[in-house]
């Protein structure tokens, strides 16, 4: 079986490249890859190469597939897993694998195993882990849209109250408290709007600070104010550049006491320095973000930390039991990960687009694999649309869905490239 995929052979040295598979042994299973969402944290790893923790030290022979943000379906199973997996059968997965204690992981770790691509070979500890999961939805691009969510899940529920009565922590972000989310209109921040908002045990105030009004402008759209206030939340959008004073002006939105929760979702030391001052009693700040240098530090007030329970934590990917949760959320309606998605594209248009990824205004870029196609903002399909009757038709689409990708959309450009979904 022949693939095409674009592999890492070092750092900022990714190549699309066609290539044949090994035939897969009794515990593997062969999959089509059908949609890929870019991470930014792929960025990062080809920004590192080999010095980035998950990647292999013989990748410029033995080169990664890249992409840990797929969907697809099933083509041939091993014998091992007969049983559970069935040829034709849509899938989702989940790539924190951590077995054995080992960081392996796709799209940073495998020779043949990564999301960019149009086809590849996923090993017997994905399925030993419980980590390939049915999927059962109308669309792909949602299954490659759960891995996502799946971590801003993860992030929520690691962060934790104490008590002074015993001992006991609670996990989550505080009922009907106050959280902030600093650097938060990006796609990864409005999917914690989105999930925010849907929660049972739901905070009452949310607040998202940008310091960039076209961001802001498109967080107002797509998770406009109306639809947490429906869901008895109190959403804000703030600019802190347009504050007098950022620290007053934040604290002032919590009637002066602070936010219970922060979630940090940019790593500039500044940002975490205020969420720091802004905690109240027993406020809980998730450092999000993810950074490339190692030696990322920033001052924290002590005299909090002891005296008013402030903590810090931090939170990287989600579970399976997090996936799973998405992928029920999304299929319920409950949350719209399309909030997250900018811009749309091909195979073709990866190795660009991730070397390049903070360059690039907007939010999610998802990648069709089976497809040549400049990767293209929504914003721009109806000018496109003038003489391409594709885009017109993504146009409409998309402006029948608030302007977002959706599951039409998805069909519309499986059916102009003839194929299958």
């Amino acid at each position: 079986m022949k693939t095409k995929a674009v592999r890492m052979y070092g750092a900022d040295d990714l190549r699309l490249e066609e290539f044949e598979l090994p035939e897969i042994k009794d515990d593997e299973i062969l999959v089509k890859v059908v949609s890929d969402s870019i991470c930014m944290s792929t960025y990062k790893l080809v920004k590192q190469g080999k010095k980035h923790k998950r990647a292999p030290q013989n990748i410029d022979t033995n080169p990664v597939i890249v992409g840990h943000e797929f969907a697809g379906d099933i083509v041939k199973v091993g014998a091992k897993w007969q049983d559970e997996f069935t040829p034709g059968e849509k899938f989702a997965q989940q790539p924190a694998l951590n077995y054995k204690g080992s960081l392996n992981s796709p799209g940073y770790s495998y020779e043949f195993f990564g999301g960019d691509c149009t086809y590849c070979i996923i090993p017997h500890e994905v399925m030993e882990l419980g980590c390939l999961l049915h999927y059962h939805g109308p669309s792909y691009f949602e299954a490659s849209l759960g891995e996502p969510m799946s971590c801003i899940i993860g992030g929520f529920h690691s962060n934790y109250h104490t008590n002074k009565r015993n001992y006991d922590h609670a996990s989550g972000v505080k009922e009907n408290g106050a959280l902030l989310i600093m650097g938060g209109a990006g796609p990864m921040g409005l999917g914690a709007v989105e999930y925010a908002i849907c929660l049972e045990k739901k905070p009452r105030l949310v607040v998202v600070t940008d310091v960039s009004e076209d961001r802001i402008a498109r967080a107002e759209t797509v998770v406009p104010v109306s639809k947490a206030a429906a869901q008895g939340v109190t959403l804000k959008y703030v600019n802190p550049n347009q504050l007098e004073d950022q620290y007053e002006g934040l604290k002032a939105l919590t009637g002066g006491k602070g936010y219970d929760d922060i979630l940090v979702m940019a790593p500039i030391r500044p940002l975490v320095e205020q969420a720091d001052s802004l905690l109240a009693f027993d406020g809980c700040l998730n450092f999000f973000a993810g950074p490339t240098d190692n030696k990322f530090s920033a001052n924290i007030n002590m005299y909090n930390t002891h005296y008013i329970s402030t903590h810090i934590m931090g939170s990287t990917g989600g579970n399976t039991d997090d996936l799973v949760e998405a992928l029920d959320l999304s299929a319920a309606g409950t949350i719209n990960p399309s909030v997250m998605v900018t811009h749309v594209g091909g195979l073709d248009c990866v190795a660009d687009a991730t070397e390049n990824l903070p360059s690039i205004p907007g939010g999610k870029k998802l990648i069709y694999t089976h497809i040549n196609l400049p990767l293209t903002a929504i914003d721009d399909f109806r000018a496109l649309g003038e003489k391409d009757e594709l885009f017109k038709k993504l146009a409409d689409s998309c402006e029948k869905h608030s302007g977002l990708w959706n599951s039409e959309a998805e069909q519309i450009l499986f059916a102009h490239y003839g194929l299958n979904g």
